[in-house]
């Protein structure tokens, strides 16, 4: 995966939910990427945040051609969390 196109992706999906992307991981033996994003303004992020910026790599990249595993949280909600909570949507 192009980590350019990726971070591109990334910055301009945080940016248009007001966040910022402040960390990324990469793994690249196994292609796992795992994001941390934070609102510009210092409040909270929430779950719609995450799943904006999820959905917008998802629509840029072909999980079944680039093989990657993506995780995007936030800071004080560790991409762990940020999982567990998807799974109850």
């Amino acid at each position: 995966m192009d980590r350019e196109h990726l971070m591109s992706v990334l910055s301009a999906a945080a940016s248009d939910r007001g966040c910022k992307v402040v960390n990324l991981d990469f793994n690249d033996d196994d292609n796992v990427f795992d994001v941390t994003i934070a609102r510009e303004d210092s409040s909270p992020v929430d779950l719609a945040d995450c799943e904006f910026v999820h959905r917008a790599v998802l629509a840029a990249f072909d999980r079944n051609v680039e093989d990657y595993a993506l995780t995007v949280g936030s800071v004080g909600i560790d991409a762990g969390e940020a999982d567990k909570m998807l799974e109850t949507i």
